[in-house]
């Protein structure tokens, strides 16, 4: 049965529309979940065991491509075709905080999925063999697409300048890992307690997703939340060699505690998308950005620091930096009243767009229900009625005063530094 206690219920956490709450169950695990009636549901056990918490460098890759393989109730084959029969989609993902574990299904088939996620959380076999046959190879293959793309590139290298350690740690395994399968199984049995989990549902009712929760995990080991030391910002500048066509230069910038409204809404007012299709737009970066280039900002909030930047690829080096020194040129401008509350509209705009998708419930809203603070979207958009444009500004101005994060993936001969940019 699930158990909350008054305290519990009185904080209880209001998510998007539905109003539905965020509960402590028996077992310890959060549980939220929004049923706006859809005929379809999904469910997501959200797990810190992302890179930053990893005992071994790669092994949160590895664990995250263990997913729905076999488990004591269930072999890797009999998971797929019983998901095949309920027509129900499964997938695994990894950032640098978490592991999700989701199932997409129709509505009523919620019992079976929920085991099935359980399953993997508390009786994951982790063989030597499915490792060598069937994990290693996937591992791989994330690694050589990894070091081939040029914008995953840049963004792992500015979190190792940015953080070096915890959220420094790469998403990905060399192609040749040094871990071993007791690493894996080491870090699944620290990070698979009821202290690291949380359960979130879309298009499922709240009471019956917390009951199939206390149902399945009702017996997981309890434990505290997973830690580790604070993140620190360093910043930095490095230079990597690349044969691909595009030519990438990074600027970011990073800073330390709770992710900032004034961050999110400079990253909208730096934004140069056009809001008309087949549109140039009218923003300073857009308009002198030479064609063939594009400029695209980087926000990237997390639990307890935030990677704020711009990204910007060009088919040479000479257009590449020329469109880095108009963006530097307005991360240095003042902004004016009109251009903040364009930022303030569009940043609302795509909380707003993230809550209405399911990927979007749980990146927005995951650290929020660890946190047990308030996930409503109500509360998420009026948040930024206190942003200002000397706020804005001011926000800038902290980040230029901070050593920067400087990323250049090509021809390193050509691309130009940081201070070559205005830096």
């Amino acid at each position: 049965m699930l158990r909350a206690s008054t305290t519990t219920v009185r904080n209880s956490t209001r998510l998007a529309r539905s109003f539905a709450t965020v509960v402590d169950s028996a077992s310890g695990v959060k549980v939220a979940a929004i049923d706006n009636g859809q005929p379809t549901s999904a469910v997501t056990f959200l797990v810190k065991a992302g890179s930053r918490f990893e005992n071994k460098p790669g092994v949160a890759h590895a664990l995250k491509n263990f997913a729905f393989k076999s488990t004591n109730t269930r072999s890797a084959l009999g998971t797929v075709r019983e998901s095949e029969l309920y027509g129900g989609v499964l997938t695994s993902s990894l950032s640098r905080e978490h592991l999700a574990l989701t199932a997409e299904f129709l509505r009523g088939d919620e019992e079976y999925f929920v085991d099935v996620l359980a399953s993997f959380i508390t009786g994951a076999r982790l063989p030597r063999h499915e490792l060598n046959e069937l994990v290693l190879p996937l591992v791989e293959a994330d690694s050589v697409a990894a070091s081939n793309d040029p914008t995953t590139k840049a963004l792992e290298a500015a979190h190792t300048i940015a953080f070096r350690h915890g959220l420094g740690a790469s998403l990905f395994a060399t192609q040749h890992p040094s871990f071993t399968i007791d690493d894996i199984k080491t870090f699944a049995t620290s990070a698979f307690s009821s202290g690291n989990i949380a359960v979130l549902g879309t298009g499922i009712d709240q009471a019956k997703l917390s009951k199939l929760v206390e149902k399945f995990l009702g017996k997981i080991p309890s434990s505290s939340s997973a830690a580790t030391p604070s993140t620190k910002y360093y910043g930095g500048e490095t230079r990597v060699e690349s044969t691909n066509p595009l030519q990438t230069v990074f600027i970011g910038f990073g800073t330390t505690g709770a992710p900032s409204n004034d961050l999110a809404a400079l990253a909208s007012h730096v934004a140069p998308e056009p809001h008309v299709k087949w549109s140039k737009g009218i923003s300073p970066i857009s308009e002198a950005t030479p064609s063939g280039t594009t400029v695209q900002t980087v926000y990237l909030p997390y639990s307890d620091a935030t990677l704020f930047g711009v990204l910007i690829q060009g088919e040479n080096a000479a257009d590449t930096k020329t469109a880095a020194q108009a963006v530097v040129k307005v991360l240095k401008s003042q902004v004016s009243e009109t251009d903040a509350k364009k930022a303030v509209a569009k940043a609302k705009f795509r909380a707003a767009s993230e809550a209405d998708s399911r990927d979007g419930v749980v990146s927005l809203l995951g650290n929020k229900v660890f946190a047990g603070a308030d996930a409503s979207i109500e509360t998420t958009l009026s948040s930024f009625d206190a942003v200002t444009p000397s706020s804005i500004s001011s926000a800038a101005s902290k980040l230029l005063k901070t050593k920067p994060t400087y990323v250049v993936v090509g021809d390193i001969t050509a691309l130009p530094y940081a201070d070559e940019v205005g830096l």
